[in-house]
């Protein structure tokens, strides 16, 4: 059988940046299970798994047009200082979560950090990245 639309897979993959660095993998953990068509993954993870069969191996390349997209400018923020926690002392890399009104988390990344703001990033670590994704499927349900 082979991977189609709404199947649920188990998949063991390493994700890669164009130049090598792999940025996740399942190597040494339980593979990834989920559903197809269902907008868990990236869209070109998905596309790249359709028609494999149990254990087969592929490498794939996902344009970033269908792994993050391209970084947005409004998700990078400047900040007072005076509104972050006083016990935080901000650096750039680190990472914070901030809610919005509507109550959801989202993930930002110190980027800068100035006198009285820092700047904060929104934007996926891999948004604007083109990347490599080593892919083997371990089951079709």
């Amino acid at each position: 059988s082979q991977v189609k639309q709404n199947d649920t897979v188990k998949v063991h993959y390493t994700g890669k940046l164009a130049d090598g660095q792999v940025f996740d993998t399942s190597e040494g953990k339980e593979p990834i299970e989920f559903t197809l068509g269902q907008g868990q993954l990236i869209p070109g993870f998905e596309k790249g798994l359709l028609d494999m069969k149990i254990n087969e191996k592929k490498t794939i390349n996902i344009p970033k047009e269908e792994a993050y997209g391209e970084p947005r400018a409004e998700l990078v923020q400047e900040v007072e200082k005076s509104q972050l926690p006083e016990e935080i002392k901000p650096e750039v890399g680190m990472g914070l979560v901030s809610k919005t009104p509507d109550g959801q988390e989202m993930n930002l990344v110190v980027s800068e950090v100035k006198e009285d703001t820092i700047v904060v990033d929104g934007n996926h670590p891999l948004a604007g990245k083109d990347l490599v994704f080593d892919l083997e499927v371990v089951e079709i349900k």
